[in-house]
Formats: structure tokens, C-alpha cells, sequence
């Protein structure tokens, strides 16, 4: 099964933007991701764990954590 891991890093140009693009490209068993680049927000999906991500991240010094949901988003 599938794991969907999202992240909050740090997208500030398009040469960070390629660079993570590449790094992710190179975790093994990922099926899709995605960048929001308006959020900052990074979305992986596949056989992979929030931490083999964030490390991938790492290796190419971004900073990378979790992405938490706004719970005030609906008021």
C-alpha cells in the first residue's frame, strides 16, 4: 500500500525546486510527487517513509518537516 508523505520545505527558487525534484526522483519506490510551490508544500507517494524522504532532503541541504494541517482553515 501506498504512503502519502507531505512536507514543508523551503521552495524559494526554481534551481531549489530542481534540485529537490531530482533528490525525490531518487528515492527507490515512489510512484508520484508533487510540488506546491504556493504552500511550500512537497508530496510523495509510494512505498516510502516520511523519514527516507526528509533524509533525501537533507542530503541536499534543504530543510524539510512534516506538514501539519491548518485547523482553521473551514472558519
Amino acid at each position: 500500500m501506498a504512503n502519502v508523505v507531505e512536507l514543508k520545505v523551503g521552495l524559494h527558487c526554481e534551481e531549489c525546486i530542481k534540485k529537490i525534484l531530482k533528490a525525490i526522483k531518487k528515492i527507490e519506490d515512489i510512484e508520484t510527487y508533487n510540488v506546491d510551490v504556493e504552500q511550500n508544500k512537497v508530496i510523495v507517494t509510494g512505498n516510502v517513509t516520511t523519514e527516507e524522504v526528509i533524509k533525501a532532503l537533507h542530503k541536499i541541504r534543504k530543510q524539510a518537516s512534516i506538514w501539519e494541517q491548518d485547523s482553521d482553515v473551514n472558519h
